[in-house]
């Protein structure tokens, strides 16, 4: 667990008030041969300074000790009264339990994507991923960063350094599904590459870079697809001048649920036992459902863009389907259902 130094202090106040509780009661217990209980009660009423009457009357010994645990104990007790007073005032409290809330919910989750930093493609990335109702979770230094996108519902941050093996693990390396590093130095992203991958060989990695010169060894760290956001914006904006009503129509095809036209992928995999094997002219997607089937992705890795209506869809196939939310939605239910 990252602590910060505002945690810190809050650790620390606590550990000083176990350790004066501690001594005082050990020391009591020794010196007056007290009970638990009631060495602990001369402890709190010493430190604390609230006048109330000793148990029974000192031995010469135990006022000593009572003296020096008064002169000791007074400045840790305003220190701590200080800490957890300004920590309960500014929100600290608030913040450590919805981290902790946060972090345990975090363990539980599997097949969920990590996004290492929030800068302006970590935010995007995660917003994309929160539009499609898809499990993420973001790792980021900078607690300012955090404590905004809290502020703007977002809760499941973990704040560390994505390079450090043990922030990978808390973000549950082990079980995600896919790991997104869009840090800006192309270093920071090696390093994170090779580390995610060691931990996770079945990881699927998505990184950015800077330069050409660091996708080859992206690729070779273990990077499934590399992204250049400067030749991704370039070509977008020649393609704008190319082929304008182009682009403009693929803008009007999204992915998320509240579009009017969506584009998904189908794993046929889990289909129902009737529709294997049967090729997409027999399926008759179309007239079931109004969606249509655009893509096809063999079990082999073998793409086919507008497939024959002869092809065979069979276990390990991927369909590429265009529609409406309302036709997508018909369509899968006949894959769970059968026609």
């Amino acid at each position: 667990m990252i602590i910060t130094p505002r945690k810190s202090k809050l650790y620390i106040a606590f550990l000083l008030l176990a350790i004066v509780g501690i001594t005082g009661t050990v020391g009591y217990m020794l010196i007056e041969d007290m009970s638990v209980l009631n060495s602990l009660y001369m402890t709190v009423i010493t430190i604390a300074t609230v006048g109330f009457k000793e148990i029974h009357p000192l031995s010469d010994a135990g006022k000593i000790f009572t003296i020096f645990l008064i002169l000791t104990s007074m400045g840790t007790f305003l220190y701590a009264v200080s800490v957890i007073t300004t920590s309960i005032v500014e929100g600290e409290f608030r913040n450590y339990f919805m981290d902790f809330r946060a972090n345990s919910e975090i363990k539980k989750m599997k097949n969920h994507v990590i996004v290492c930093g929030y800068g302006r493609n970590g935010k995007q990335a995660a917003q994309d991923l929160h539009a499609h109702k898809h499990p993420y979770v973001v790792i980021e230094q900078k607690r300012e960063i955090i404590a905004e996108a809290s502020a703007e519902g977002n809760k499941y941050f973990i704040e560390g350094d994505a390079t450090l093996d043990e922030v990978l693990v808390r973000a549950g390396i082990h079980e995600a599904k896919a790991l997104i590093c869009t840090l800006p130095i192309d270093a920071d992203n090696l390093y994170i590459v090779l580390s995610a991958k060691a931990l996770n060989q079945n990881l699927n990695i998505i990184t950015r870079a800077a330069s050409d010169s660091s996708e080859p060894k992206l690729r070779i760290a273990g990077a499934n697809n590399i992204v250049m956001p400067d030749k991704v914006g370039g070509s977008h904006m020649a393609s704008l001048v190319i082929n304008p009503d182009v682009i403009e129509f693929m803008e009007h095809i999204s992915i998320y649920e509240t579009a009017n036209a969506n584009l998904e992928e189908i794993i046929c995999n889990s289909i129902h036992p009737d529709l294997v094997e049967k090729s997409i002219n027999e399926l008759n997607i179309r007239g079931f459902s109004g969606a249509n089937i655009i893509g096809f992705k063999s079990p082999s890795g073998e793409y086919i863009v507008n497939p024959s209506p002869d092809t065979v869809v069979s276990k390990g196939s991927k369909l590429f389907v265009l529609g409406t939310p309302e036709q997508i939605f018909k369509m899968k239910e006949i894959f769970k259902k059968g026609c």
